[in-house]
């Protein structure tokens, strides 16, 4: 069975998949225990929710035994714009919205796990439940959590997506993936709001990701004045890493070609959005997450933020 899930898996176009038994999170709780002690999630009140679920899956699917994670690629080499007018997006939103693009594909695999074994029982999550999909994607071979805290793969970089099903059934398990970043520190020094507050730990308050995405509510201007026109999110940590920079793949699929109001949008269109235009704007796009407030807010800020070099 593990076998025809993997092929199965590439076959409905994720890029890696690997397998790690479902076995509680206890020697990273105390860390996320930590990290939410801290407030370093911000106004994220849903990632102290749930606590139990988070560090163990059978509390998800009773009797679970593997977690299947699978990443997908979604890189696309066009470049930022330059143009002082228009707004930068991280690249992840140029295209489709993943969570559509990614649960679909898995529940299509979680389907053929039933159709070879009808008592199988499990879930599919894509970033929207109470499961650490960065941990368990270093646990099944996927990659290792990178000091920016994104997932890194041999053979992508960090620009995967993830997604993880979990099952009440016993498969091969893959080698946990080596944390490869060895003294690299760039991804910290680049970060222009001191975001990375140590290795391996992301202070969400001061992230810009964070700050134009989740965060409801005006922006400090110390941080905005270093947003340098980002209005969606942030891709300097990323674009730093060196294995970015060397092995990055452009991905075969379409659902994440640039759409091209995603990619350099006018500041000034941004910031006099109607909730229609918005609707209409952002149906098929990850962006509809900022809400149309959160939208012009980050406009307004980015069209007075300094560029990141000054």
């Amino acid at each position: 069975m593990t076998k025809e899930i993997k092929d199965r898996a590439l076959e409905l176009g994720f890029s890696k998949v690997g397998i790690a038994p479902a076995e509680p999170l206890e020697a990273d709780s105390a860390r996320l225990s930590d990290w939410l002690a801290n407030g370093y999630h911000g106004t994220m009140r849903w990632m102290a929710e749930k606590f139990e679920k988070r560090i163990d899956p059978g509390a998800i699917v009773p009797g679970a035994r593997s977690v299947v994670s699978v990443a997908m690629n979604y890189y696309t080499p066009d470049r930022h714009s330059d143009d002082p007018e228009t707004g930068k997006v991280s690249r992840y939103a140029w295209g489709d919205d993943y969570h559509g693009v990614l649960e679909s594909r898995l529940k299509q695999l979680l389907s053929f796990v039933q159709g070879r074994d009808p008592r199988a029982a499990g879930k599919v999550y894509v970033d929207t439940g109470p499961v650490m999909e960065k941990l368990w994607a270093q646990r099944a071979g996927i990659g290792w959590e990178g000091k920016h805290t994104n997932v890194i793969t041999e053979e992508y970089g960090s620009w995967v997506f993830l997604g993880e099903m979990i099952l009440d059934i016993v498969l091969d398990y893959d080698e946990p993936a080596v944390d490869r970043c060895g003294t690299c520190t760039l991804c910290i020094e680049a970060c222009p709001t001191q975001a990375i507050v140590e290795p391996y730990v992301l202070d969400s308050n001061l992230c810009i990701s964070y700050l134009t995405i989740e965060h409801r509510g005006p922006i400090a201007p110390e941080l905005g004045d270093k947003f340098d026109r980002w209005v969606y999110g942030c891709d300097i940590c990323q674009d730093v890493c060196p294995w970015n920079t060397k092995f990055s793949k452009p991905t075969d699929l379409q659902d994440f070609a640039p759409r091209g109001q995603n990619v350099a949008p006018r500041l000034t269109d941004l910031a006099s959005l109607t909730e229609e235009e918005f609707t209409t704007r952002y149906r098929k796009s990850a962006m509809k997450r900022t809400k149309r407030e959160g939208m012009i807010r980050n406009a307004t800020v980015a069209m007075t933020s300094r560029p990141v070099n000054d």
